[in-house]
């Protein structure tokens, strides 16, 4: 009775939040289709080469500098806009050609909104640790839920919409969903959670692998200069052939070197793991590091954004993570709506005394 009550408060309390999580959640899930759907120029192919992407890459760093420019996030064969992302807040689509496609202010096309609304719920970093709490929040809520309805798990049916609008058909729904889509909230929430938390997620990851923590790297002091991104493309070609490049960062600061983020086979995670720090004096490589090389802990920490993210598992983890996302939602919102039309107890009258 105790955890039943302690479900349903902190259900009422959180549903709000957990929804608006799960449904813009479902919504990024399908935000390379809707930018295909937008941008012509996003159902080509880029080329990821050297010769055709450095050039690219110098006329949007030219365009918008060194200090202005924080990133470039790349397109690919699948894919063909590039991403830069503004120091300013805002970004820019930019195709194969080099061609700026879009150019907004922070949070001014939709996607963006909807990425900062769910990553941060448009309150930065204070907005992003209320974000990772209410994840882990689904955690609990979705395993007490379990261990709520285990006893009448027998009644358990295969439906997602209720009977009728009646308080105990909502409650049935509510369980009956509850159950179908656990573990997929489970793991989605956790994820969450993790990459916000990174710091004891990676703690805990230390002990179950046995590993030992590792040491942050150093960044080498480069030397001054403009980065040619053809150049730095083919030296960190050449120190990891079988990679092929996710982001492109100029130089943050003087004295720091550009960064070339990579993604070799086997990693999971979008963007990869590996790096290759350049030196824009000479376009070559201070540093390096390989993804395949880190530890175990952090090698299992990596998987955690691709699988929140629908990173991998192609259309049907796409469609997993969206349904699970509106699951989520529904059962924030319809587990509120009948924990608030809970019918309350009458008090019942003492029968007057005998004159």
């Amino acid at each position: 009775m105790v955890l039943r009550t302690a479900h349903a408060w902190a259900g009422a309390v959180l549903s709000l939040l957990i929804a608006v999580l799960g449904l813009s959640g479902s919504l990024l899930v399908f935000k390379k289709d809707y930018l295909r759907a937008v941008f012509p120029e996003a159902r080509a192919s880029v080329s990821l080469a050297p010769s055709d992407l450095g050039p690219v890459l110098n006329g949007i760093e030219a365009t918008y500098g060194p200090e202005g420019l924080l990133y470039v996030s790349l397109g690919d064969p699948d894919f063909g806009l590039h991403k830069a992302v503004l120091a300013d807040g805002g970004g820019a689509y930019i195709s194969r050609n080099g061609d700026t496609v879009a150019r907004w202010e922070k949070n001014g096309r939709a996607e963006d909104w909807l990425f900062d609304l769910h990553h941060y719920l448009l309150a930065g970093d204070a907005g992003k640790l209320i974000a990772g709490v209410a994840g882990g929040a689904a955690v609990i809520l979705a395993l007490t839920g379990l261990v709520i309805v285990w006893p009448s798990l027998r009644m358990f049916a295969w439906r997602i919409w209720p009977k009728s609008g009646a308080r105990r058909d909502l409650l049935a729904q509510h369980r009956d969903l509850g159950v179908l889509f656990a573990l997929p909230v489970i793991l989605l929430a956790f994820t969450g959670f993790a990459m916000v938390y990174s710091g004891p997620v990676r703690a805990a990851l230390n002990v179950i692998t046995l590993s030992a923590p590792a040491a942050a790297p150093e960044r080498p002091t480069a030397g001054a200069g403009i980065t040619d991104w053809t150049a730095a493309l083919a030296a960190a070609q050449a120190a990891f052939p079988d990679a092929y490049p996710r982001l492109a960062s100029p130089p943050r600061s003087e004295g720091a070197p550009a960064s070339l983020r990579l993604r070799q086979p086997g990693e999971w995670h979008q963007n990869g793991r590996t790096y290759v720090l350049m030196d824009p004096t000479t376009n070559l490589p201070l540093a390096t590091q390989d993804g395949h090389a880190l530890t175990r802990a952090d090698r299992v920490f990596n998987t955690l954004y691709p699988l929140h993210s629908a990173g991998i598992g192609g259309r049907l983890y796409d469609l997993l993570s969206f349904l699970t996302g509106l699951a989520l939602t529904v059962l924030g919102l319809a587990g509120t709506w009948t924990f608030l039309r809970k019918p309350r107890r009458k008090r019942q009258k003492k029968p007057a005394l005998a004159a």
